[in-house]
This record gives C-alpha cells, structure tokens and sequence, in this order.
C-alpha cells in the first residue's frame, strides 16, 4: 500500500497541467515498511524532452533531488509522469524503461481534465501490477 497526502496529489496534478501539452514528470520519496509506502516529498522535474509521448528527467535536477532525499533522511521510492492524453496505464516505453522493480511508477492520466487519474504501478519486464494508493485526504484509488 501507498500513501501520499492530498496536498502531495494536487501538486503533481497543478505540475502536470502547468507543462501541458507535455508530459510532465518527478520524482517521489519517503519512508518504507516492506511493501508500505508513505510518500513524504514529491520532486517537480523538467521534462527535457519537451515531448507528449515521453519525458526524460532533467539529470541535474535528478541529482539534486537525490541529495535533498539524503539530506532529508528519505528513500527514493519512484517516478511519477503524467499521460496528457492518453489512459494511467503504463505504455510499452514505459514497461521498457522501468528499470528498478523496487520503485513505483505514478501515471496521471489528464485525458479528463476535470477528472485527472493517478495510479501507481510495480513493474518488472512485461509483468505490471497496480499498487494500492491511497490519498490521505480520504480518496482511494
């Protein structure tokens, strides 16, 4: 199961809509009790890819990112990106760029505007299995 504040869930959703058309992506990081997740801090990257159908996290703001979790006494437990247009479902660049089987992958779908999408999702190869999350304000996805 993972957990993210609703404060946490807004600041993606605002991030992603501000680099519309684009994708938009981060980082998350926080604390672990085997499979349990707590996010405690999201990252805001660039998306130096520029693109609607992929992204790639800014290295320099990766690593610095990095160094804040450190500092902050935080894992790093994922990613996050946004899907501009299309369903919170990893795609098959997805599934084949998701190299660490320990982290999560958020997706936020903003297909729907009005009624954006944030799933998490663990992926080892081909095999993708949806997390539990669960949004602190009381909303389950």
């Amino acid at each position: 199961m993972i957990k993210i504040s609703g404060d946490d869930y807004r600041k993606i959703i605002n991030h992603a809509i501000s680099q519309l058309p684009d994708e938009a992506c981060g980082l998350i990081a926080g604390e672990a009790d085997g499979a349990d997740k707590l996010i405690k801090k999201v990252y805001l990257l660039t998306n130096i890819d520029h693109s609607n159908e992929h992204f790639s996290l800014d290295p320099k703001e990766q690593l610095a990112a990095i160094k804040d979790m450190r500092a902050s006494g935080y894992i790093p437990l994922g990613n996050w990106h946004s899907h501009p247009e299309t369903p919170s479902r990893p795609s098959e660049e997805d599934k084949r760029l998701a190299y660490d089987k320990n982290a999560s992958y958020f997706i936020l779908s903003l297909m729907d505007k009005d009624n954006p999408v944030l799933n998490s999702f663990h992926i080892e190869g081909s095999d993708v299995t949806k997390e539990d999350l669960i949004i602190e304000d009381g909303n389950q996805k």
